[in-house]
């Protein structure tokens, strides 16, 4: 069983914002696999079917990015998921807008929505896909994360949408350092 975790805060207030790029990817990805995310468990929307021959849960938590490692436990716990069969996609401040990175493992760099899953799951060692957000040193990092993404900047991350869908495919079909080598740019 695969678990997909797209991260970001509930409500229409934050839909557009950089924080909530988990749930962007996740949604399209959804879409393109014609489900929708709607069903309600451990605070957290989901959908369960059958993806690349295998049960998938994709999973947005709705307690607010900061708290999404008791969504994630949740899940984990009451499904029977192994860690190596879990995927976090997140907003990352230290990638460029238009980059990723998929990481085996590693530090939270910061990110309190990563930083809670570490916390909940008792370790480092979960697979994720960071999606790049740039950084604004002038501004306040809560206040940067949570504002909008110009018109500009969502060109541009839509123009990742078909990766980051080829990607999640690929996470059925490969093993973890294969997919690294074959999406991570040098």
């Amino acid at each position: 069983m695969k678990l997909i975790v797209g991260l970001g805060n509930p409500g229409k207030e934050y839909e557009k914002t950089r924080h909530n790029m988990g749930f962007m990817f996740i949604d399209d990805y959804a879409k393109k696999k014609n489900v929708e995310i709607t069903k309600k468990k451990f605070q957290g929307l989901y959908i369960e079917f059958i993806n690349n021959g295998e049960k998938t849960i994709l999973l947005k938590p709705q307690s607010y990015i900061n708290l999404s490692g008791e969504v994630v436990k949740s899940f984990v716990d009451f499904y029977k998921i192994n860690i190596e069969d879990i995927l976090i996609i997140n907003d990352d401040l230290d990638l460029p807008i238009g980059k990723y990175k998929l990481r085996p493992t590693g530090s939270s760099g910061g990110h309190n929505g990563l930083k809670n899953i570490e916390a909940h799951l008792h370790t480092q060692d979960y697979k994720r896909l960071k999606i790049g957000i740039s950084n604004n040193k002038e501004m306040d990092t809560k206040d940067y994360v949570l504002g909008d993404i110009s018109k500009e900047n969502q060109k541009i991350i839509d123009e990742l949408k078909d990766t980051v869908n080829n990607i999640i495919d690929d996470f059925y079909k490969l093993d973890f350092e294969a997919l690294m080598a074959k999406y991570n740019h040098k």
